[in-house]
């Protein structure tokens, strides 16, 4: 049955109207697989001789030591990139077919991924070498099964945690509270691992703990999807009671007020925009990467995290305009809308929040004021420049973004071009040069100043620049009305 559910699924791709582009899409992912995979086996060369020649250490201990990073990472990467498909399974349902053999089916094609696969080889190269360099053949059997296991148990956790976000974010929270106590050497994390994962290759037996998590976990998943597997209950499409929000004050704004109105609802109700909102604040703590290297503590760098620190909103919205309205952007484009107006309203809405980014980071001032008045100097930059420059690069901007889809967050791509890509030069580029060329020769007060100044020319003269960016959209309107209604 399984074997008859791929050649369904072969069938199916073949026999779609995009088969084209669906198979240049394939040879382009099959390119950067065949990359990653012979990255990982370097790796794992490199991890092996680097180690046991250049440091004399024991190979096996030092991966086993870091490899608890690498489970992480693979878990964040399964969680925002994996999603587990249904559509294709509801027509089965009709049929005579046995639930559990769905089940099993579903569970078992989260393997093939190359998400859940890609990785193994990193971990057979390794366990390989390890025994043709006298390692313990039964040991290192071991430690790849066990460790195949722990990797695959993320799979798993990841359907668990699937349409959970307030879980998602307290593990995440969780993460990062354990990381920065290993990063400050107050809890021995590293130690941890290396005694955890070793302990596969030096006792076997302990592999049997692993299989055993991972058919318990197999059960538990399989309990779970199995309960929710019906078309009118955990397969059906989501629906909520509609609900009016308004928020009164801004209607005394005329135009912008509506449409500053909409976007806070947008973001309010939509997992992908609360994703955004999410990511602006975490990027507010950019600025303590200073503490890991001096090279952060560099004029030039300063500036770089300030425009991030205080402009993640900016960066993570305004790169979307227009994509976030795709859905009713070719209607709105048949009435009377002001362009301006709604171009105006993202550009209020990114500074609000820039604003009180700024104010947010005043916890900076801990570290050095000269810190806080650099992150300070690049908020009014991103205010009074970068805001304008993030809608113009919106203009070239044709990816649809499906607010409706169930898709995972990271799923939902970014176009880039010639044109957007040279934008990034008066955004990033230019402060960071004025600032560090200016602090070197005049100080610190002029290097505040020189950028204050950008930023306070950027915002007297932003009639005229938007008069410019409101061209650069009318020119773009049918290249973006044609790519948003297409489905492909």
């Amino acid at each position: 049955m399984f074997v008859q559910f791929l050649r369904l699924e072969i069938k199916s791709f073949f026999r779609g109207t995009s088969v084209g582009i669906n198979l240049a899409m394939k040879i382009f992912r099959f390119i950067g697989i065949l990359s990653f995979i012979a990255y990982c086996i370097g790796a794992a060369f490199l991890a092996f001789f680097y180690v046991n020649k250049e440091m004399e250490e024991d190979a096996m201990k030092i991966v086993s030591r870091f490899m608890i990073l690498l489970w992480v990472a693979d878990l964040i990467l399964k969680y925002l990139m994996q999603q587990m498909s249904t559509q294709n399974i509801k027509p089965f349902l009709t049929l005579n077919i046995p639930k559990k053999t769905l089940v099993n089916y579903m569970l078992i094609k989260t393997f093939l991924s190359p998400f859940s696969w890609m990785n193994s080889f990193f971990l057979i190269t390794f366990a390989v070498i390890c025994m043709f360099k006298g390692f313990g053949i039964l040991g290192s059997l071991s430690w790849l099964i066990a460790l195949s296991m722990l990797f695959y148990l993320n799979n798993f956790i990841n359907i668990l945690f699937n349409n959970k976000e307030n879980i998602a974010i307290a593990v995440g929270i969780v993460f990062a509270i354990i990381g920065g106590l290993a990063y400050y050497n107050i809890i021995p994390l590293f130690d941890y691992s290396e005694k955890l994962f070793y302990a596969f290759y030096d006792q076997p037996f302990f592999t049997l703990f692993a299989i055993a998590i991972f058919s318990g976990l197999w059960w538990i998943c399989f309990n779970h999807v199995k309960k929710e597997f019906y078309l009118d209950k955990g397969l059906e499409d989501k629906k909520t009671i509609g609900k009016t929000e308004n928020i009164a004050f801004l209607n005394k704004y005329g135009a912008i007020g509506s449409f500053i109105n909409n976007d806070i609802k947008m973001m309010r109700r939509n997992k992908v925009t609360k994703g955004i909102i999410i990511g602006s604040f975490m990027f507010i703590f950019y600025g303590l990467l200073m503490f890991s290297s001096d090279v952060y503590k560099t004029p030039y760098m300063m500036m770089f995290m300030g425009l991030f620190v205080t402009g993640g909103f900016q960066f993570l919205f305004g790169q979307r305009v227009p994509s976030f309205d795709s859905s009713y952007y070719p209607l709105m484009m048949t009435l009377n809308v002001p362009y301006k107006e709604y171009l105006k309203a993202k550009w209020w809405l990114m500074n609000i929040v820039t604003a009180v980014s700024i104010v947010v980071a005043l916890f900076y001032a801990i570290i050095s004021w000269e810190t806080y008045f650099s992150f300070f100097a690049a908020g009014l930059y991103n205010i009074g420049v970068n805001s304008q420059f993030t809608l113009w690069s919106g203009a070239f901007n044709k990816t649809q973004i499906d607010l409706n889809s169930k898709e995972k967050v990271m799923g939902q791509k970014n176009s880039f071009n010639l044109k957007s890509l040279l934008l990034l030069i008066p955004k990033m580029l230019l402060p960071m040069a004025v600032f560090g060329i200016s602090k070197y020769f005049f100080g610190m007060t002029a290097a505040v100043i020189s950028i204050a100044v950008l930023g306070l020319i950027g915002f007297l003269f932003r009639e005229k620049i938007f008069d410019t960016i409101v061209k650069q959209y009318k020119s773009e309107k049918y290249s973006t009305l044609e790519a948003f209604k297409s489905k492909n």
